[in-house]
């Protein structure tokens, strides 16, 4: 053995040594500070060995290497710029180790390369990939750029176009593709990998590839004539601008920093990615980025500790076939878990299946999906008009009617026809679990799985957990909602549950303003800018006036001194001229289809004149930090309640549910990413300027002892 550490091993045999990437504490390889260390140790060992001929790079787990280890790059980032630069100077120096080895280098790609272990294997000469595995650089997804050299290596080896296209859109790429475009020197089965990546090695060894050209290829400057390499970037600078939009600035500054080293060798150019990274590093967007990816991690993991006590899910069965048992029954389908659909009349289990056939028909036509598979996932869905096979259920959610003695009917029923082990779940958004609870023999059984419209879009299911809920019930819905490649984040049970009960004060800072004279249309640019999907009139014509109506009332009840009703608003305008939003074409905007047949918004000056009821002192014009506040305070204030009242576990699961519940700016992290950002204490102040407001606008009593304090929610 050459070098033995904990997560790399060195070996020799017959002149060919083998370095393999196996860490012996976790159960994937990644660029951690003790692997870098290491590998900074192999390569030297490699450098002074006598006899040896060539390399071969593998790893020993299913993955080759996820990259390097986020949970570090706080510490990493948080130091000063010449600190940072010094950092990745002195990692590159590794990878430049492996480039500058004097003899020629394969790399064996058995599974994912992403990041820095993409940019390992882009420091070797060759590379031989298998049929399985995916190579990629998803660090703009993070709101950096590569460092570990990966924007000087690629562009050199697959050209500038297949470079940009890579980085700049964080996406896998997949074997056939990696070769085509020469990311890869071949692409085998994964039985022949480790012979393949052998018999390359012997022939570069042989003199038949040139292993010293291929290296001046990618340590050279990018092989491209002065007026297409200034053509290509400008192109792509313009075109990923428009497409990233103004709130995520590393893709676009990923092309500007490959288009400065475009004229330099590898060590003055990756001089110029080091600046890059540090220019994106270092920013909130960055930040914000990297710590969903750890939050959603951290759901990952409660994720699992679920599963190790949850039941098996292999049957499931929905009550009611309208759009959103359908989509449930679909996305159940088509991730592999088969299901009753259960109604009481025939035209609405063919809803509930046309529903499922049309998403799965828009796959086929995307290429996603062929006839048959998608003919067995519609097989998979059965129809019915009893409960005859629901003892063969393992879970059972309910997407009935919005009404707690219809709900507490049907459940009851239901119960009486499934196994004693079978978990009921209501997908409802806004009655208490506890309460329908109240109608089963075997509450413990009973838990709310509230998921979100259109299901097949949304990612997170709302787990909630009743009064009597008990532990297996909640992990076996955990375990299914995972099953149908859904976030689940359990939650406790009270008006709204989570992301509803935090969404409506922002509605309700929304109409404040609208009272007081703002115009809806400047409010939805002004937050659209901010970085919502959509400002908060068009959001309530997409959930549905009627919809945002019931629940708001749910609330206001249950919330009575922030949430309760003290003036008509522009929702009740709405609401009680049946502008309903977009089911049926108008709202605060109108609908019409467009050639795709989707909803397309316009102006609606009848719109106007109805919400000029409940603005008796006109309109007037407000200023966009004053519009930004009054709406987001609201928001980072119930959030905060929810956590102090223990309805969400941590701030990490409340931030990812906003974000996947109702399209929080991800660039913002999250309601208590961005009260962070802002500073506890300058939450507070600008609270207070809106005290006249109401307890809508009051901090608590905790966010003033943090804020006094300094500290943070992160």
């Amino acid at each position: 053995m050459l070098y033995q550490g904990q997560a790399i091993q060195v070996s020799v045999r017959e002149g060919i040594a083998t370095l393999v990437f196996d860490n012996k504490d976790e159960s994937v390889n990644k660029f951690d500070q003790r692997t870098l260390g290491e590998l900074r140790a192999a390569v030297e060992a490699l450098g002074k060995a006598e006899g040896v001929r060539g390399l071969v790079v593998e790893s020993a787990k299913d993955a080759f290497i996820v990259g390097a280890d986020i949970t570090e790059f706080g510490e990493a980032f948080a130091n000063t710029d010449e600190q940072l630069i010094e950092w990745l100077a002195d990692v590159n120096s590794i990878f430049n180790g492996v480039e500058d080895l004097p003899f020629p280098t394969v790399t064996a790609i058995n599974g994912t390369a992403l990041g820095g272990g993409f940019e390992m294997c882009l420091s070797t000469d060759y590379r031989v990939m298998s049929t399985k595995a995916a190579i990629g650089l998803p660090e703009t997804r993070l709101g950096i750029i590569p460092g570990f050299g990966g924007t000087v290596r690629l562009p050199r080896l697959v050209g500038a176009d297949n470079a940009i296209d890579i980085i700049a859109s964080a996406r896998n790429v997949k074997a056939d593709e990696a070769l085509k475009m020469r990311a890869v020197d071949a692409a085998v089965a994964p039985d022949k990998l480790g012979e393949a990546a052998r018999a390359l090695l012997d022939r570069a060894i042989g003199g038949e590839f040139d292993w010293q050209a291929r290296r001046a290829q990618k340590k050279g400057k990018l092989n491209l004539p002065m007026m297409e390499k200034m053509m290509a970037f400008t192109t792509a600078k313009g075109f990923i601008k428009g497409k990233a939009g103004p709130h995520y600035p590393a893709p676009v500054e990923a092309v500007k920093v490959m288009e400065k080293a475009a004229d330099f060798g590898r060590d003055k150019a990756l001089v110029a990615e080091h600046k890059g990274f540090v220019k994106v590093a270092k920013t909130t967007v960055a930040a914000s980025l990297i710590g969903l990816f750890l939050n959603d991690q951290l759901i990952k993991k409660k994720g699992k500790q679920y599963a190790k006590v949850a039941h098996d899910v292999n049957q499931a069965a929905v009550l009611g076939a309208g759009i959103m048992g359908g989509g449930i029954a679909y996305q159940s389908a088509s991730k592999g878990v088969p299901i009753l659909m259960k109604d009481i009349n025939e035209a609405a289990l063919q809803l509930g299946l046309g529903e499922a056939s049309k998403l799965l028909g828009k796959l086929v036509e995307r290429g996603k999906l062929d006839v048959v598979k998608m003919s067995n996932i519609i097989g998979s869905i059965r129809p019915t008009l009893s409960y005859g096979d629901f003892n063969t259920a393992d879970v059972v959610v309910e997407a009935i009617v919005e009404n707690t003695k219809i709900k507490q009917s049907v459940l009851a029923e239901t119960e009486k026809h499934v196994k004693p082990t079978t978990v009921l779940a209501s997908n409802t958004s806004s009655i208490s679990i506890s309460l329908l609870a109240e109608a089963l023999s075997r509450p413990e059984n009973f838990v709310g799985m509230h998921f979100f419209n259109p299901v097949h879009r949304m990612p997170l299911v709302e787990v909630i957990r009743g009064e009597k809920s008990g532990e297996a019930a909640i992990a076996t819905c955990v375990a299914y909602a995972t099953k149908m490649g859904k976030t689940p984040i359990v939650v406790g049970d009270c008006p709204g549950f989570l992301v509803n009960r935090i969404l409506f004060p922002y509605f309700a800072g929304f109409q404040l303003l609208v009272n007081d004279g703002a115009d809806f249309t400047v409010v939805d640019k002004t937050m659209e800018k901010f970085g919502w999907p959509m400002g908060p009139a068009y959001l309530l014509d997409v959930v549905g006036m009627d919809t945002a109506h019931h629940v708001g009332d749910v609330l206001a009840e249950g919330y009575p001194d922030r949430m309760g009703k003290s003036a008509r608003t522009a929702l009740d305008v709405m609401y009680e001229a049946e502008r309903f939003g977009q089911k049926n074409g108008k709202g605060f905007y109108s609908y019409a289809p467009d050639r795709r047949g989707k909803p397309k918004k316009s102006v609606d000056p009848e719109a106007a004149a109805l919400v000029a009821q409940v603005q008796p002192n006109g309109t007037r014009d407000f200023d966009a930090q004053e519009i930004i506040d009054r709406m987001m305070i609201p928001m980072i204030i119930e959030t905060a309640r929810c956590l102090e009242d223990g309805i969400v576990d941590t701030a990490n699961e409340a931030d990812m549910g906003l974000i996947m519940g109702i399209g929080f700016p991800p660039f913002r992290g999250g309601a208590f990413k961005y009260a962070d950002t802002l500073g506890l204490k300058a939450v507070c102040e600008t609270a207070d300027k809106y005290a006249h407001l109401g307890k809508l606008y009051a901090p608590t009593a905790q966010m003033r002892a943090m804020a006094e304090s300094g500290a943070t929610y992160y």
